[in-house]
């Protein structure tokens, strides 16, 4: 079959059909069920519960970049 043979709902199909399963190609993420190493997982439970009681500040986005030098 060929794209002159299908109908327009055929070809509208065709194309959402592409659209999704490129998006979906870019938006995976590569590391998707592989494991955290152990000293990571710790790290983000120890900032977590850090926010959690209050030890940590959250910035804006333009103190971040102020702090980072790029503003």
């Amino acid at each position: 079959m060929q794209i002159k043979d299908l109908t327009l709902d055929e070809f509208m199909n065709l194309i959402r059909e592409t659209v999704e399963d490129a998006l979906q190609d870019l938006l995976l993420d590569p590391d998707a069920g592989k494991p955290l190493k152990a000293s990571f997982k710790q790290q983000l439970l120890t900032l977590q519960e850090k926010r959690r009681i209050g030890e940590t500040q959250t910035l804006s986005s333009s103190e971040a970049l102020k702090e980072l030098g790029l503003s």
